[in-house]
C-alpha cells in the first residue's frame, strides 16, 4: 500500500514538473510582451504630452500679457525656446532624448511667415535632431469670405522619437508590431513614433 502511493506520488509531481517545462515558454511570452506593449503605450503617452505643451507654449509663451511675442523656435539648449519645453518634456519620462534619437520641428511666425500679406499665409519652419521628416504647418482654415489675410495664423509642433523596447528581440514583440510605428530588422524590433499639434495664434 505505501509502495504504490509512493510511486503515484512521484508520478503526479513528475508530470506536475513537465507540464511547467511545457508552459513556462507560453507564460514567459505573454508576460514579456506584456512588458514592452505597455513601454510601448507610456512612450506614446510621454511624446503625444510632448507635442501638446510645447505646442501650448509656442502660441502662449509663459502665459504672460499679450504684449510679449511669441517664444522662439530654438536652439535646444536655451531654457525660453518651443524646442527646449519639447525635449524637457520628454526627460524623465523618456529614456535619453538626444537631437540623436528625437526630432522636433517647431512652425511659428518667430520663425517668419510663407507668403506674408496673403490670404495663403502660414508660419515657417525650423527642425532640431536628425530623426523624422515633418510637414509644413497647414494654412489657417477660418479664411473669410473676402479672402483677405487671416486674423490667425497656425503654430504647429512635432515630435518623433525612436526607441527600442525594453526586450527588443522579435518574438517578445508580437503585440507592438501590429502597430505601424515598428518594425523589425535583423530581429531586433525598433520603433518611431510622430506626435504633433496644431493651435491658432494671433496674426
Amino acid at each position: 500500500m505505501r509502495i504504490r502511493r509512493s510511486i503515484h506520488g512521484r508520478r503526479a509531481s513528475g508530470q506536475a514538473l513537465m507540464e511547467t517545462v511545457l508552459m513556462m515558454p507560453i507564460l514567459l511570452m505573454v508576460v514579456l510582451n506584456a512588458v514592452n506593449f505597455a513601454f510601448f503605450f507610456l512612450m506614446a503617452l510621454n511624446i503625444t504630452s510632448s507635442a501638446r505643451s510645447s505646442g501650448t507654449y509656442s502660441i502662449m509663451g509663459g502665459a504672460t500679457p499679450a504684449t510679449i511675442k511669441l517664444p522662439l523656435a530654438g536652439p535646444v539648449t536655451t531654457t525660453t525656446s518651443v524646442s527646449y519645453i519639447a525635449y524637457q518634456d520628454l526627460t524623465g519620462a523618456v529614456y535619453s532624448p538626444t537631437t540623436a534619437n528625437t526630432g522636433v520641428q517647431v512652425c511659428s511666425p518667430s520663425v517668419g511667415v510663407l507668403n506674408a500679406g496673403t490670404a495663403t499665409q502660414q508660419s515657417s519652419c525650423t527642425s532640431f535632431g536628425s530623426v523624422g521628416s515633418f510637414s509644413a504647418a497647414d494654412v489657417d482654415p477660418e479664411l473669410n469670405s473676402a479672402g483677405t489675410v487671416p486674423a490667425f495664423m497656425l503654430n504647429r509642433v512635432d515630435v518623433a522619437y525612436q526607441f527600442t523596447p525594453p526586450i527588443p528581440l522579435m518574438p517578445l514583440n508580437l503585440v507592438t508590431l501590429l502597430s505601424p510605428a515598428c518594425s523589425s530588422t535583423g530581429g531586433v524590433v525598433t520603433c518611431l513614433f510622430y506626435r504633433h499639434t496644431e493651435m491658432r495664434a494671433m496674426n
